[in-house]
C-alpha cells in the first residue's frame, strides 16, 4: 500500500478532499521526521513508537580481502509495534 492509496482510502471514508488529506498526511510525516532528527521519540498509543537508536563504532572485516575496516558510529530510525497492534496481527 502506498501513501497515495492511504490518502484515497481516508478521503473516501471521511468525505474530505484528497488534497486536504494529502496535506495532513504529509505534515504528519514531516513532524515525525523532524522529531526523529531531534532525537525525540514519538509514541502513538495503540499503534507503536518511533525512536532513534544509536549504534557504536565497531570493527568489521571485508570478507573478500579479510581486511579490517572501522564502521563509524551512526543513528537509525526504529519502530516498535505496540502490544495492542501485535495482538491484532497475531
Amino acid at each position: 500500500m502506498t501513501k497515495a492509496d492511504i490518502v484515497e482510502l481516508i478521503a473516501e471514508r471521511t468525505g474530505y478532499t484528497v488534497k486536504d488529506i494529502k496535506t495532513i498526511l504529509e505534515n504528519f510525516l514531516d513532524e515525525v521526521k523532524n522529531a526523529l532528527a531531534e532525537n525525540k521519540h514519538i509514541e502513538i498509543r495503540g499503534f507503536g513508537t518511533f525512536k532513534v537508536k544509536r549504534h557504536k563504532a565497531r570493527k568489521a572485516r571485508n570478507p573478500r580481502t579479510n581486511q579490517e575496516v572501522t564502521v563509524p558510529a551512526r543513528q537509525k530510525a526504529f519502530f516498535k509495534v505496540s502490544k495492542e497492534m501485535n495482538k491484532m496481527l497475531n
